[in-house]
This record gives structure tokens, C-alpha cells and sequence, in this order.
């Protein structure tokens, strides 16, 4: 028995229904779902009950399958697959599944990825990858693990080399020599695989709200009276963060010799901070809470506090100074690194751990990587007084999800690395990690420059997590005051809009766990059948109705905008910065100012935020409700206590595209969590200018309705566009002049778009912008 406290031990649920299984003497198959099936051959005949450390979960509905046999050939079939197997060991030669719905292609056989030379004839992937462990030093783009959307419609997961779960919350070694492989067998339909994948290995958990507010962390030798006037300034400069991240420099750095290196600590550097218990109370006091870095690969060592405690639990004198070596392959020592270390340092004030772990991936127990226990243990342990879990540190292999968030590591900071981010973070979910939080801006290393730092702070504003960090370098903060006076601003603006977006983020983070998906996913998810959704690899869905792109590459001088291409999905939508509404079902290259990112909301779609000035993390007092023309639209707005068991409101709200009307529904639910009154205005966007409307002060308990009396049809005011564009264009009067008589001249948007193409001094970065203005709904 390994005597685990129970509340580090996670649920499971891991037999499956006996209907649900087919098997022989050494092989064993369980249909999971229609699409999913478990293989497993066992030399011994002894197979694999327990939970996994990847999959937690097998006890699902049996699903309708038939089975034919015929000597040693067994045959299993869904309407989604059709398994052949022929006896012995599994062979690429003696066990295949087909995808039904795919081509002569769609076979898996283990060891073999299914691929075709065509998906690289087209520029795309056939296996469309996953994530990684980590971006540490990474300029640019980097090689992702394996995921589980393949665009020939099948792939697998293979379970073999992971370590059991007991019962009583430890891990085991299992039968030597079984194959144990997971087939997804879901076609294109990327976003059901994932969710099954959920099913077996268990959803992403509902982030604590302050985690989708912003973070800030600096790897910098803080004094407390510094970080107390560095949080002033944010206030002052209404920069709102909700995470205050103390790097390792909290603790003791500079020790003696004869314990080895300072990189792992877990006693307060009262040179820096005299009275750490009243600075962390000041923190929360702030409204923020806190993390502390700590790298525990060392142990405890002596010179720590803790150490007496934790030596006499681990059965050592004290007096000999031997140190409490870092084993979490011993429950011993993980009961005592966390009762003497971790609790009593949470009871002054420690929210949440950063867990920045960099020493491999070997422990005692063969196949436990440390990295994965402390994720799970931490994770576990952070929820043990009913709070929402939290934990931050970097991906640990299929099933991560489980324990977010995830801390991507120290990248260089370059055009490069931002370049890459939006993809890597889009594609994790192919492997059900949707939880990454990056160091916004980058780590080290490159060259300052405000607009790559503006635009990573915009992609951060619209990411899972965002957290600005640095490293330690005098010249290398994050701070926006540190910038010039543009992107100071913008930076400013896109901060505040972060939190102020907390009422709909909240939302979409309770239903995207709810739903088993994650809160980004990349638009072939949607979209599996267009080679513009593969190819538009920045871009990706956010939430459940807004489509983001962020820009990651220079502004062009003559246009003084950047470039990003997307795909949009049919219907109509409309972009929330710039107001501009565009038809869907195509591929469209956007054009944008420092100040401006796409975002793109579809018709119908109702966004909750607060206002300007109210961005703290509670459940809000007033609301903003964002309404896009061209559609019928419903939302509903959760909110909720914060508990782990929460208590939960839900308000309701209803836009009619025919007459104008918005309806917020009385609240249904524990109503006591939110306020009982609040005040609500109401914008319409993609209706020529942004209308406004009052509802004024709205009982939570009866609701209220209001009516947009304005135009509700699609008008994108292209003329005038057009001259705001031409104005700000760094190009010749000249040219600016003809090009907008022919605007005026020409009276559709084709035989405009025709002139100007014969227009002679007209660039093609200009022509580029004044496309997009021109065409955006033809």
C-alpha cells in the first residue's frame, strides 16, 4: 500500500462493459464508440485492466457492432470500421482497420501511420500533428508529436509503454510484452476523435476564472517594496492582471557551495522579501493571485526551512544534513513534500505552483517520468480544500489535458516564434491539449522591437493563457510603459480587452469542458473538405463563434498594414474591431494596422463582456452584449462560485434579426452568485455604424428586453473605407487621387476592383487592401 491521502488519488473508471469486449486467448478487442476501438494482444494471455496513465475511462455504452469468425480470421464491424485479424502477434501483416467512410487509403496496421503522396503533393500533412514537450530555446518552429487527426480518416494511440493505476492512487508496472493500441476510426470529423478521446482519458478541466485573465511573471530579482510598486503602476496605468507569477529569485539563490546549485529553493529570500506572509496578503488584497517558480529537482536540502520537518518524515537526523533527495517514485516523499513544504506555504498565501522542470525524464520506477508525477500529484493536490485545480508546468504526454496549464517554455524572441505559436497552439488540440500558456513576447535573446512585441501581446490577448515573461535581462521587460507611445497603447487596449472579454472567456471555458472540445481548434476541424482551412495555419476557432488570425509578420511601409490570410466557413462575418462584414465559403487575405487583429464573429453571434472600466475577475456588476447582425443569435452567460462543486447562474440571451429585438431571459440557477442587479447596454455590429442601445438597470431575477430601432442589414460604408485607407496610405498623391476616382467612377464592386488593376502606379500591397475592402461580401 502506498498510503496516498486520498484526495490524490483520481477517479477512474477503467472496465469496460463485458458486451463491449471481443477476445482469444491472447488478443482482445473493446469496442469503445462507433469509431473507437481498443487492440491489445498478450503474450501471457494476461491483459490490462486497470486505468492507464493515458486513459482513465472505459465503462462506455456498448455501441452496435457485429462480429464474424472463422478459424483463427476474426472480423468486427461498425458503420465506421471494419477490423481484420488473422492470429498471432500483432503484425502490419495480420491485423488491419479500415475507415469506412475514407478512401482505399484509410487502413491503419500498427507501427504504420496511414499517409498518402498526395496530401504532400497539396503541400499538407497527412498526420496533422499534436503537440510538444516543451519550446526551451526554440527560434522559430519546432517538430510536434504525433496527434490524433490524420486526414486519411484513422490513426492511433498507442498505450503500450505506459505505467498502470492502481486503486489505492499509485502507478504500476503492467504485463511485459503487450500491445496495447487505441484506433480512432472517425473519418474528418477531427473534433469527434478528440472528444472521445476525452471520453476515455477524461475532459479538460474548467479553469478557476482568474487564469483566463492576464498574468504577469518576470524572471527578475524583485524586491517586495518593487513588485508592490510595480502592481501600483499597473493599477495606475489601468493595466489589469489577475496572476502575479514570482519567478525563483523568491527564494534563496545564493547558498553554500557544499548543497550544490541555488536553482531549487523553498525558503523565502528575506533579503528581497522581509515580511513574504504581508506581501502576499497585499497581492490578494490587489486582486491577484500567486504563483511561485520552483524547479524541485534538488529536493530538500539542509538549509531550508522545511527541512527539519521533512527529514524526520523521511526517517533521516537532522543533524546529518543529508538531503531529502527529490524521489517521486517514493510516496514517503511525496506525503512529505507536500505536508511540510507545499501546505504550509499555501496557508500564507501560495495559490498555485510553477512546476519548471527540466531534468529529463527518468525516475526509479522504469517508464514514470517525474515530469508527469509531478503534474498529476500537484494538480490533484492544488483541489484537496474544494477550489478549482490549478496547476502550471509543461506537457507531459498524451492525457496532459488533465492537468493544466501548460507552460511552453523559454523561446527566442523573433518574427519566427511568433509565427509559430498560433499554429502550435491551434494544433495541441489535436491531441485534446487546449490549455498552453506562452511567454508573451518571448524569453530571450533577438532584438527589441515594438511591433513584434504589440503584436504577441495581441495574440496573447486572444491565446488560452495570457502571460507576459522575460527573462532576466535588465533590458528585456514586458512592461508597456517600455515601448513606444503606439504600441505602449495598443498593448494597454489589448490587455484591458482581455479582461474585459472574462464574462464570455468563463463561459466558453465551463461549456468547451462541458463539450469536450477544446477553446482553440484549427479550421479543418470545421471545415475537413477545404485545402484553405489546412493552409491557413495561423489561424484558428476561438470559443464557439469567433474566428481569429493573429498577425505575425511586419506591416508593409506604403500600407502601413500587415498581411494574414484566412479561411472563412460559409455563412456571413463580421470583423470586431474594424466593423467590416465579409461573405464566408472562401479563403480571404486581411489587411491590418498595428492597432487591429482579425477577429471575426459569425452572424448572429453574442459576445457578454463588461466595460471599459470595470475589469476586475468576479462575476461582473455591468455588462456589454456584443450582437452581430445578419442572423439569429442565443447565448447563454454562466457564471458561478469558483468551487470545484460549483454553484451555478445562467442568464440567457436571444437576438432577433428580423425585428431588431434582444431579450436578456431572467436567470435560472443558485442566482445568489451574481449581482442581483446590473446594468446592461447592448452594441450591434455589422450594420453600418455600431449601434448602441440602454437596458438600463436589469433585475438578474426578471430580465429585460430592448430593440435596436436602426438598420439591421449588412452595409460595409466601402466608399468611405476606401478613403480613410488611400489617407493613411504612404503612396502618391497622385495615384491615391486616381485610384479613388475610379472607386467613384465604377458602380459594382467587380468593375471597380477591374480598374483599379489597370491602374498604373498602384502596388500591389495597395491593390491587395483595396481588394479586400472592395470584395469583403461579393
Amino acid at each position: 500500500m502506498t498510503m496516498l491521502p486520498p484526495h490524490l488519488r483520481l477517479a477512474i473508471t477503467p472496465l469496460a462493459p463485458p458486451g463491449s469486449v471481443v477476445a482469444g486467448e491472447h488478443f482482445r478487442f473493446t469496442i469503445l464508440t462507433e469509431h473507437l476501438m481498443r487492440c491489445e494482444y498478450s503474450p501471457s494471455g494476461v491483459f490490462e485492466d486497470r486505468a492507464t496513465q493515458t486513459v482513465v475511462n472505459r465503462n462506455l455504452p456498448t455501441p452496435d457492432f457485429r462480429v464474424h469468425r472463422e478459424g483463427e480470421r476474426v472480423q468486427v464491424f461498425t458503420n465506421a470500421f471494419h477490423l481484420d485479424y488473422s492470429g498471432g502477434e500483432f503484425t502490419p501483416t495480420n491485423l488491419s482497420v479500415q475507415e469506412l467512410t475514407g478512401g482505399y487509403h484509410s487502413v491503419w496496421r500498427p507501427g504504420e501511420e496511414p499517409d498518402s503522396k498526395f496530401a504532400d503533393y497539396l503541400g499538407l500533412r497527412t498526420q496533422l500533428g499534436g503537440t510538444a514537450r516543451t519550446l526551451d530555446a526554440v527560434d522559430g518552429a519546432c517538430e510536434l508529436e504525433k496527434g490524433l487527426a490524420n486526414s486519411l480518416g484513422i490513426t492511433s494511440l498507442d498505450d503500450s509503454h505506459s505505467l498502470a493505476l492502481t486503486d489505492d492512487g499509485w502507478v504500476a508496472q503492467r504485463p511485459e510484452g503487450n500491445l496495447d493500441f487505441y484506433v480512432f476510426a472517425h473519418g474528418r470529423n477531427y473534433g469527434e476523435a478528440v472528444r472521445d478521446f476525452y471520453r476515455i482519458s477524461g475532459p479538460q478541466p474548467v479553469l478557476p476564472r482568474y487564469a483566463l485573465g492576464n498574468w504577469w511573471s518576470r524572471y527578475h530579482d524583485y524586491t517586495q517594496d518593487e513588485y508592490q510598486q510595480l502592481v501600483e503602476r499597473f493599477e495606475d496605468e489601468r493595466l489589469p492582471f489577475s496572476v502575479a507569477v514570482v519567478d525563483m529569485d523568491w527564494h534563496l539563490t545564493d547558498i553554500d557551495e557544499k548543497y550544490g546549485a541555488g536553482w531549487t529553493g523553498y525558503t523565502w529570500n528575506t533579503e528581497l522579501f522581509p515580511d513574504h506572509v504581508a506581501f502576499l496578503a497585499w497581492l490578494h488584497e490587489h486582486g491577484l493571485k500567486v504563483s511561485l517558480n520552483v524547479h524541485p529537482a534538488d529536493g530538500i536540502r539542509a538549509f531550508e526551512e522545511a527541512y527539519p520537518a521533512v527529514a524526520e518524515a523521511m526517517g533521516i537526523d537532522p543533524a546529518s544534513e543529508l538531503p531529502a533527495s527529490f524521489d517521486f517514485a517514493d510516496p514517503r516523499f511525496i506525503r512529505a513534500y507536500f505536508e511540510h513544504v507545499h501546505h504550509p506555504m499555501e496557508a500564507e498565501g501560495v495559490d498555485f505552483w510553477w512546476l519548471d522542470w527540466q531534468q529529463g525524464s527518468h525516475s526509479r520506477i522504469p517508464g514514470l517520468d517525474p515530469l508527469w508525477m509531478l503534474n498529476h500529484l500537484h494538480f490533484l493536490d492544488s483541489g484537496r480544500d474544494g477550489r478549482r485545480p490549478l496547476t502550471f508546468s509543461r506537457y507531459a504526454g498524451p492525457g496532459s489535458h488533465r492537468y493544466p496549464v501548460g507552460f511552453s517554455g523559454d523561446t527566442v524572441i523573433s518574427w519566427a516564434s511568433l509565427d509559430f505559436q498560433p499554429y502550435f497552439t491551434a494544433t495541441a488540440s489535436n491531441i485534446g491539449y487546449g490549455w498552453w500558456s506562452h511567454d508573451i513576447g518571448g524569453h530571450m535573446f533577438g532584438t527589441k522591437d515594438d511591433e513584434l512585441a504589440t503584436r504577441w501581446v495581441q495574440f496573447g490577448a486572444f491565446s488560452p493563457v495570457n502571460r507576459l515573461h522575460s527573462s532576466n535581462g535588465i533590458f528585456n521587460g514586458k512592461e508597456p510603459w517600455r515601448f513606444g507611445p503606439v504600441a505602449r497603447q495598443v498593448m494597454g487596449d489589448f490587455l484591458r480587452l482581455r479582461h474585459r472579454m472574462l464574462p464570455w472567456l468563463f463561459t466558453e471555458n465551463v461549456e468547451s469542458s462541458r463539450g469536450l472540445y477544446p477553446l482553440v481548434r484549427p479550421m479543418y476541424w470545421s471545415d475537413p473538405d477545404e485545402i484553405s482551412a489546412y493552409q491557413c495555419t495561423n489561424q484558428y476557432w476561438f470559443g464557439r463563434d469567433l474566428l481569429v488570425c493573429p498577425i505575425t509578420t511586419p506591416v508593409v511601409s506604403g500600407t502601413r498594414r500587415a498581411a494574414a490570410r484566412m479561411w472563412l466557413p460559409e455563412g456571413s462575418w463580421t470583423d470586431l474591431f474594424t466593423n467590416l462584414t465579409y461573405r464566408g465559403g472562401r479563403a480571404v487575405t486581411m489587411h491590418r494596422a498595428i492597432h487591429q487583429i482579425p477577429v471575426l464573429a459569425r452572424a448572429g453571434a453574442i459576445i457578454p463582456m463588461t466595460p471599459e472600466d470595470e475589469l476586475g475577475v468576479q462575476n461582473p456588476s455591468r455588462l456589454e452584449l456584443h450582437v452581430v447582425a445578419g442572423a439569429d443569435g442565443s447565448y447563454t452567460l454562466v457564471e458561478d462560485d469558483e468551487r470545484a462543486q460549483p454553484r451555478e447562474a445562467r442568464t440567457r440571451i436571444t437576438w432577433s434579426q428580423t425585428t431588431g429585438d434582444l431579450v436578456v431571459h431572467p436567470a435560472e440557477g443558485d442566482l445568489d452568485v451574481v449581482a442581483g442587479v446590473r446594468h446592461v447596454t447592448a452594441h450591434l455590429h455589422g450594420a453600418g455604424d455600431v449601434q448602441v442601445i440602454n437596458l438600463g438597470e436589469v433585475t438578474t431575477a426578471a430580465g429585460a428586453a430592448g430593440c435596436f430601432d436602426g438598420a439591421l442589414e449588412t452595409d460595409n460604408q466601402t466608399e468611405q473605407r476606401i478613403f480613410d485607407f488611400l489617407d493613411e496610405a504612404e503612396i502618391a498623391i497622385f495615384t491615391k487621387e486616381q485610384a479613388l476616382q475610379l472607386v467613384k467612377r465604377h458602380p459594382t464592386p467587380g468593375s471597380r476592383y477591374a480598374a483599379l488593376c489597370e491602374l498604373r502606379g498602384l502596388d500591389h500591397d495597395t491593390l491587395a487592401v483595396l481588394r479586400e475592402l472592395l470584395l469583403a461580401v461579393e
